[in-house]
């Protein structure tokens, strides 16, 4: 009988017990977990998707990504085209298809990309590289702030925005129409971190049969640190708008190819490096 009231006895303290933890303990709990987080800094690291341009692509991935969105434009692709340029260098251009987008960056240059300021420096910079390497003449004519357009664009991957590239679009201004325009640039795209000219328009004093393509797309390959390019199987002379050019085909992302064309209009003196998916 007594063994009987001992256990009673402590069933009842330990039920009682188990009401004052079941009350008090989670107040308890919740105090000592805010004197854990309150007035401390805690560090995380996040992912931003504003910044994507951070993650790390290699030149192939950049020159098909910025190709993809270029190929979707309706841009003219010279002068000969055209007979007049874009007036209007604000508007957004978006892939017609929808899975590339290339877009006027409203934001301007972060930290990280070459600025209004420098681009016309890192634009001479990449043309006297070019005449180094033998794809310029030596008397192409440096850029300047009066004369040039410059505009940034992020060519993005809607599908996986983080895959973009931030590139410099630099023009010869509308206002020079009626200049000359012998050995100068025309149009050039170039990358916003490191100035690299990934596409370019010149006019010079040269005619097709003075300019070896294979030298130039060889010379620009180690240039912008791609592999080496693959034979273009098409002979097609429909292919471009000028009966002299030559097609050349590099690896892209996954199973897709990047074409880089070496070409030039007879009339205006125009040498042109495009890429194009």
């Amino acid at each position: 009988m007594k063994n009987k009231k001992v256990i009673g006895v402590v069933f009842l303290l330990f039920a009682g017990l188990v009401m004052i933890l079941s009350i008090w303990g989670p107040e308890a709990l919740a105090r000592y977990k805010d004197r854990s987080i309150l007035e401390q800094i805690h560090a995380d690291a996040v992912e931003e998707a504003g910044e994507g341009y951070r993650y790390t692509l290699n030149q192939n991935e950049k020159v098909y990504i910025l190709s993809r969105c270029l190929s979707s434009q309706t841009l003219p692709e010279s002068e000969l085209n055209s007979l007049t340029r874009p007036e209007t260098a604000s508007i957004d251009y978006w892939d017609l298809e929808g899975t590339y987008a290339f877009v006027i960056n409203h934001k301007g240059p972060s930290g990280q990309e070459i600025t209004d300021e420098q681009i016309y420096e890192s634009c001479n910079v990449g043309l006297n590289k070019l005449k180094e390497l033998g794809l310029l003449p030596q008397e192409m004519k440096e850029v300047d702030a009066s004369s040039y357009d410059a505009t940034l664009y992020s060519a993005i991957d809607v599908l996986e925005p983080r895959n973009n590239v931030a590139v410099w679009k630099v023009s010869l201004s509308n206002s020079q129409k009626n200049a000359n325009k012998e050995n100068r640039l025309i149009d050039a795209y170039l990358d916003a971190d490191d100035g690299k000219i990934y596409e370019f328009y010149v006019r010079m004093d040269l005619q097709w049969e003075d300019i070896d393509a294979d030298l130039i797309v060889e010379e620009w390959r180690k240039y912008m640190g791609l592999d080496s390019p693959e034979p273009y199987e098409s002979d097609n002379p429909l292919l471009e708008t000028t009966p002299y050019f030559k097609k050349y085909v590099f690896l892209g992302m996954g199973d897709d190819k990047t074409v880089v064309t070496v070409g030039f209009y007879e009339g205006i003196n125009e040498l042109f490096l495009k890429i194009s998916k």
